[in-house]
């Protein structure tokens, strides 16, 4: 029963402020998410960073973490020292057209990718990596994928390979870059951001489905948007060989049109006018996904438009629903609505259509009284937060979003039970990302562990930390109980003294 009342307190809360705030997209069209039992200690590894947004290690490398800045360079956080300089700078690529005092600016460097043979001398993608990022188109020349309908283009977002230095591990070459896939621009959000690769050894790539919003506008296909259209990259989960070809004469997968890449010959989509890249689609803006550690599954947070934030499954021809749907529920391209709360809900329908990962108590997506904008993570498989052990961390962005975007939320989904959680930080009043942070991105290390990258400046700004997730030793959970129980007698005592006097 008082978990019950808890509830009705907060759906009632979250439907007041919607009130007070005219925000009808706020009101509850799921269940609020709840504070959980797991509580973690964020201990600062980096600071005065500029916007990161990713980080990952090299293939069996436990030293070193590389991690992205949005502003275009590349760091390394060794044995948990940030590096003086930068591993690579692109900043000059990614800005113009980057909007560097812009801090709701989507672009830039997003997304890294070690080869899988990055430390086999033996192995084709031996010292190799790549990058997704965005650059200005240069005159005279196209992108891979131009926007379609023809529409203007003002950047493109592109793969990039590179090499690291011979002579110094921590070095990228920068004469060493290679365009591999480009894609051409009109509007300048819902870039995706994630490049990784699966277990199958292929680079898996995000896109948005172009930008703007409700998949529509000049360069959305019609009828039915982008996403929902093979004709397109735009909206899908891609899926590449990015190895030059010439490099792999005896590969069975076709080399791609620009020749700088090959198409795996199980790729679910190959009739004519189909874009052969394709894995799985119907994505509004994919921003980041990963593959667990254990199971080789593809999670991935689909970042919703008004309503509904969403976690996926993703697999081979899958059909994720936008923008027919938005999370489970119905959407209407012509007014960007779901209807009315509670909305229309349409679990498993239309036929065909992948719903939100659904478990055996609840479904992995949540409205916007909880945030407006989810930040996808990964699952947890390191050793130092045992309780965390297959839970999927991730968060969101921001839980306002104006004047400006602040108070970013970090938590866990149980991906059987599909069960979301907020994380308790008990070094922080409420539980809460202190100074307005805001939720970037993730990184997974070579053991496993996590790390929260978050930020409160633009991307040309140095609020950035990198925190890495760590247990809290139980004799300071202890302290915090005690000293939680001291308060409430303190209280409690001030209370009773307090009306004796007035008795009196």
């Amino acid at each position: 029963m008082q978990r019950n009342n808890a509830t009705l307190v907060a759906v009632l809360t979250t439907i007041l402020l919607a009130i007070l705030e005219g925000n009808v997209a706020a009101l509850p069209y799921t269940a609020p998410i709840q504070k959980g039992s797991i509580s973690v200690r964020l201990e600062p590894v980096a600071t005065g960073m500029s916007a990161p947004d990713y980080a990952i290690s090299p293939p069996s490398d436990s030293a070193r973490l590389f991690v992205v800045e949005q502003k275009g360079l590349l760091r390394i956080i060794e044995n948990g020292v940030l590096q003086p300089g930068a591993a690579l700078d692109i900043s000059a690529r990614v800005s113009p057209p980057f909007n560097a005092g812009n801090a709701n600016d989507e672009r830039g460097l997003l997304g890294l990718a070690f080869h899988p043979g990055f430390n086999d001398p033996a192995s084709v993608g031996y010292r190799t990596l790549y990058t997704y990022n965005s650059e200005p188109i240069p005159t005279g020349s196209l992108p891979t994928f131009s926007a379609p309908n023809n529409a203007s283009q003002s950047y493109k977002n592109v793969v990039n390979e590179w090499k690291m230095s011979v002579s110094n591990p921590n070095v990228v070459d920068p004469a060493s870059g290679r365009e591999v896939i480009s894609f051409g621009k009109n509007a300048g959000n819902h870039n995706g951001g994630t490049i990784a690769f699966g277990p199958d050894g292929y680079l898996y790539v995000g896109l948005g489905d172009g930008g703007n919003s409700n998949d529509s506008g000049a360069s959305h296909l019609e009828p039915g948007g982008n996403s929902q259209n093979l004709s397109t990259p735009l909206g899908k989960m891609l899926r590449i060989d990015p190895v030059n070809p010439a490099l792999t004469a005896s590969s069975p997968n076709a080399a791609s049109s620009n020749g700088q890449y090959r198409l795996p010959a199980s790729n679910p989509f190959q009739a004519a006018g189909q874009v052969a890249e394709i894995y799985a689609y119907g994505f509004r803006n994919p921003y980041r996904f990963s593959f667990d550690a254990a199971s080789g599954d593809l999670i991935l947070a689909d970042v919703g438009q008004n309503n509904i934030e969403e976690i996926d499954r993703v697999t081979l021809g899958g059909n994720y629903g936008w923008a027919v749907k938005e999370g489970t529920y119905l959407f209407n391209r012509s007014n960007g609505t779901i209807g009315a709360p509670p909305g229309n809900n349409s679990p498993g329908l239309p036929v065909g259509l992948i719903d939100p990962i659904q478990g055996t108590q609840g479904i992995l997506q949540y409205d916007h009284g909880d945030g407006i904008s989810i930040t996808g993570g990964f699952v947890y498989r390191g050793s130092a937060i045992p309780q965390l052990a297959g839970k999927y961390v991730f968060g969101d962005l921001a839980l306002r979003g104006s004047p400006v975007r602040a108070d970013g939320r970090l938590f866990y989904a149980d991906l059987v039970t599909g069960i979301i959680n907020e994380f308790k930080i008990p070094q922080f009043v409420n539980d809460q990302l202190p100074n307005g942070l805001t939720v970037h991105g993730f990184g997974q290390d070579g053991a496993g562990e996590l790390y929260a990258l978050v930020t409160n400046t633009p991307a040309n700004g140095t609020g950035g930390i990198v925190y890495k997730f760590a247990a809290i030793p139980e004799a300071s959970t202890f302290v915090l109980a005690s000293i939680a129980i001291a308060g409430w007698h303190v209280l409690r005592t001030a209370g009773l003294s307090k009306r004796r006097i007035n008795a009196n």
